[in-house]
């Protein structure tokens, strides 16, 4: 398997071959059109993993979407929670994590409603927690990881992104703003996420600085990220401001925090 590693593990296999003991956790905001699609391919992928539907009261009615497909599977692995408002992706994530923990799921997995993460390719990280690894990140800038149809723009914004995070925090993760995610549980028990404020990119990478801060293992490996096809991206200024300045902070914390030891 290629790609990257960083730590020390706290534990061995966990996840049946079809995914049991895995709670896909789904942010959705007006993806009524994406969300059977991707919830069809994802159960087809790996039949025993459970999903989390997190809604944030979509005015498009793709809560109604959700709560049909939960009633539908008579297997009882699609769940649903419904926001009464739209506070970020962090938040929905904090919440949807919150839920697992709370169910004993063994690992947690981020992952898009939109597409752009393969459910095909969720084995990938699953086998990674099972050789170790704490915190497996889906990465595009791996060996193997790749983009398509992808505006240039957006490739550049995610590669200064990343460049930026890997320097200003001393970091080796390649791809450190990813949202395709599997967290063993026992990472976001320590990491301190009644303490996560962050959105967007900087909540992906504030999650990884806090693992990394632990001594957690965490590891990169290779997807295929794909262009939503349907919808518009959720990606605004305030979210990269807010990176930016706050991967600053974290920077200069770290540092310090190096010197004083």
């Amino acid at each position: 398997m290629s790609g990257t590693e960083q730590g020390a593990s706290s534990g061995g296999g966990l996840i049946g071959s079809r995914g049991a003991g895995a709670l896909v956790v789904v942010p959705t905001f007006n993806e009524r059109e994406n969300l059977p699609l991707i919830v069809d391919r994802l159960l087809t992928s790996l039949g025993d993993v459970h999903v989390l539907i997190v809604d944030d009261s979509s005015p498009d009615g793709t809560g109604e979407v959700a709560d049909r497909l939960a009633a539908d599977d008579s297997a009882g692995r699609i769940h649903v929670m419904h926001r009464t408002a739209k506070d970020g992706l962090g938040k929905a994530y904090l919440a949807g994590f919150a839920w697992g923990l709370q169910r004993d799921y063994r690992v947690v997995v981020e992952m898009d409603a939109d597409g752009s993460h393969a459910p095909e390719q969720l084995h990938r990280l699953l086998d990674a927690v099972n050789d170790g690894a704490d915190l497996v990140i889906g990465s595009r800038y791996v060996p193997g990881g790749a983009l398509v149809n992808w505006p240039k723009r957006r490739q550049l914004l995610s590669k200064g992104a990343n460049t930026y995070a890997r320097i200003a925090l001393g970091a080796g993760i390649k791809d450190i703003t990813a949202g395709y995610r599997a967290f063993r549980r026992e990472v976001l028990e320590t990491i301190g996420l009644d303490e996560v404020e962050s959105a967007g990119y900087c909540f992906q990478i504030d999650l990884a600085w806090r693992s990394l801060q632990h001594g957690f293992v965490i590891r990169e490996v290779p997807i295929t990220f794909t262009e939503r096809a349907i919808g518009e991206s959720k990606m605004d200024g305030g979210v990269i401001a807010e990176s930016f300045i706050n991967v600053a902070r974290w920077g200069i914390q770290g540092r310090l925090a190096r010197l004083r030891h």
